[in-house]
């Protein structure tokens, strides 16, 4: 029987988030419209700009789209055959991030159930979607008056978002790997050696040469252009960006994207 394209999703429809397998569009044609981190593939905003927030270990620990309205994470993990997963999620992340001490509610969006956390000065919003053995989280962080556009534009970025799965065996919960792109990786690799050298000149030893420009803020267009001119930023170091604030919202409040999720993936099944 003849394949029905018609019927199959198609990058630009809004479908998704999209199976990489299921999908009719070739990975290749999204080489200028989508961020490809190995496990999911994930679209630019238009004049946005891409950022890798580094650990304290100086690993890198988050890619980030940083918009106008505040930044946005898609992440993939692994999940059983059966769906579910994510209703099992919300009912965790919220109790951990209203014991954090975070304002918590949870909303009827396009997938379903969303968590919303308020923290003095900024929201972020979950969003979370059960696939093929996989369970996709978007977070959406930034000033709280602008809380709604931001959730418009992650549901935007989570509709055209591709998920790489893999044959690989994961437990559920795990984090599906992520792979920097190569250009994207060298930054990484430059920023890594600078925040070394800072190290060994706070120790009072002589710094090796940085390796390049690390911080590069400038706006750009697409994929190319945004990771070309990505920004690399310390965990300890991370500004508020576009007018967003911190994801801490506060000190006395973890990062949200941080310790509750950290748990998650430690409390798998």
């Amino acid at each position: 029987m003849a394949r029905d394209e018609q019927s199959e999703p198609r990058i630009g429809s809004a479908q998704g988030p999209y199976d990489i397998e299921a999908l009719v569009t070739p990975a290749s044609d999204l080489e200028n419209s989508h961020l490809d981190l190995g496990s999911v593939l994930v679209p630019v905003v238009e004049g946005g700009q891409v950022t890798v927030e580094m650990s304290a270990d100086h690993q890198p620990e988050s890619v980030y789209l940083v918009t106008p309205h505040g930044r946005i994470n898609v992440s993939a993990f692994a999940a059983p055959k059966s769906p579910g997963l994510w209703r099992e999620v919300v009912t965790e992340l919220a109790g951990s991030l209203r014991d954090e001490g975070a304002q918590v509610s949870i909303e009827d969006g396009h997938w379903g159930r969303e968590i919303v956390a308020l923290v003095p000065g900024a929201a972020h919003r979950f969003i979370g979607v059960d696939g093929p053995r996989w369970m996709v989280r978007c977070i959406a962080s930034g000033p709280d008056d602008v809380a709604d556009e931001l959730g418009r534009l992650a549901r935007a970025v989570l509709a055209e978002s591709v998920i790489r799965r893999g044959d690989e065996p994961h437990p559920p919960r795990d984090a599906l790997p992520v792979v920097l792109p190569p250009v994207l990786a060298e930054q990484v690799a430059a920023a890594q050696q600078q925040m070394l050298a800072e190290q060994d000149t706070v120790a009072g030893e002589a710094a090796p040469p940085a390796g390049g420009e690390v911080d590069q803020p400038t706006p750009a267009g697409g994929a190319l252009d945004q990771v070309a001119s990505a920004r690399i930023v310390g965990e300890e170091a991370a500004e508020p960006e576009s007018g967003a604030d911190d994801e801490n919202g506060d000190e006395d409040v973890p990062r949200s994207s941080g310790s509750a999720m950290q748990r998650f993936r430690r409390n798998r099944r």
